[in-house]
């Protein structure tokens, strides 16, 4: 077993070159290969994805690409890529792939969230847990905590706030991964650094993400056989809440239905949710409730099934943050305790009658959806979890029913279209 264990801690050898170009038509861009001189001795990535794949990260040295008239990202702009031994505070085992990729989609989403104090927690390169906050940075961790502390168990914070005492001492309960920030108070460092295997970035960048929102960057993705396809990266069009489209279309009898505007409150949590949507997996939904995640859908194949998926998971994880709160046991370990002890029995079928009454946290909160709903089935699903308000592209040959659905409900529930898609493969 020690033997297995190696795999994890051992840096697989880089054969990567020091340069890579690559030419679109007369456009020659350079890239200048990242590593780190750490314990006295240079380093790149210490593996790919998983620990038998090198890898080396790369950024923008040179050359600036435009396309259409629109400026791309390029050298000057870099954040987890243009990472020096400066901004590695702390390298912990020294970052691989998935380290860089959690931090770079969290970098994705914040990019949407710079009005308030924000923070994301990821896991395998999508959020399971995202808040803002005009109460401050710790308010917005600890939010984006309880959406999932399971699954934040291990994972990568990114924040855009500089990183105070109050919410370094929240994360060192935890055990995390990596830390991304814009900068730190000395002693919430002194205070993060005491976990010796935590990654810890300053990306200055982070409390500037305003300026790089609209700008793409020339995103490529390579295929099994070796082709690569190359596009630019999303842009959310939804920057604000007056951003939504209204919710109205008219069926092929000529009956236009429209939906409900949804509140000022409705309305910006929809707008949260709809940026946290640019860091997940599609198909995905997102139940959000007073700036905070509640519950994250992703990656499954068809639009029902995702609803359903998430709001068992919403469940599970209400129940599970209030048998940790009442007895600091998970739902699993109350459950297990209580077949031999009547009175954790009875706690249970409490937990369990309270997480019912709420429907898993989700009465109440807001839902948006990566693409169109094509029946109605999953607006109904959503609507009886107790959801007031839904944002979602529009689009459907089904509009009228889905809008319906909405203006069935009582109370009714609101809608708005995005006019975009935000898929994410």
């Amino acid at each position: 077993m020690s033997d297995l264990k190696k795999m994890y801690t051992t840096v697989v050898e880089d054969p990567f070159p020091s340069e890579l170009v690559i030419r679109l038509g007369e456009t020659e861009l350079v890239f200048a290969k990242r590593t780190w001189t750490i314990d006295g001795e240079e380093k790149g990535l210490r593996y790919g994805e998983n620990p038998d794949q090198p890898a080396a990260l790369y950024a923008p040295a040179a050359g600036r690409l435009s396309l259409g008239g629109v400026e791309f990202r390029g050298p000057g702009d870099g954040l987890i890529c243009a990472a020096t031994e400066e901004h590695l505070l702390q390298s912990g085992k020294h970052p691989g792939k998935t380290n860089l990729t959690d931090v770079d989609n969290g970098v994705n989403i914040l990019q949407y969230l710079t009005a308030k104090p924000a923070a994301v927690i990821l896991k395998h390169n999508n959020p399971c847990g995202a808040a803002w906050s005009e109460a401050g940075l710790c308010a917005a961790f600890e939010a984006a905590f309880a959406s999932d502390r399971i699954a934040a168990f291990g994972g990568a914070i990114v924040v855009n706030r500089t990183l105070d005492v109050a919410t370094a001492e929240k994360i060192n309960a935890v055990y995390f991964e990596v830390v991304a920030a814009p900068d730190y108070e000395p002693a919430a460092l002194d205070i993060l650094k005491s976990k010796k295997n935590l990654r810890i970035f300053k990306l200055p960048g982070l409390a500037q993400l305003d300026k790089l929102v609209g700008q793409p960057y020339l995103d490529l993705k390579s295929l099994a056989d070796g082709g690569i396809v190359a596009q630019f990266s999303f842009r959310n069009r939804i920057l604000a809440a007056a951003d939504f489209l209204p919710a109205q279309a008219t069926d092929k009898a000529g009956t236009t239905v429209v939906a409900r505007t949804p509140t000022s409150q409705e309305a910006e949590d929809l707008l949260f949710a709809w940026a946290v949507e640019a860091g997940v997996t599609s198909n995905s939904v997102i139940f959000v409730k007073n700036g905070a995640t509640v519950a994250i859908g992703t990656g499954e194949q068809d639009r029902v099934g995702v609803v359903e998926l998430t709001i068992f998971k919403a469940k599970t994880k209400y129940a599970d943050s209030l048998a940790f709160a009442a007895h600091k046991l998970s739902l699993y370990e109350l459950t297990q305790k209580a077949a031999a002890d009547p009175e954790a029995a009875a706690s249970l079928a409490d937990i369990k009658a309270r997480t019912e009454a709420t429907m898993g946290g989700l009465a109440g909160s807001v839902v948006v959806s990566d693409g169109f709903f094509p029946f109605r089935d999953g607006v109904d699903l959503c609507i009886g979890a107790g959801v007031t308000a839904i944002a979602q592209p529009g689009g459907s040959i089904r509009d009228t029913e889905v809008i319906a659905a909405c203006n069935e409900a009582t109370p009714q529930v609101a809608m708005v279209f995005t006019g975009q898609r935000s898929f994410r493969h």
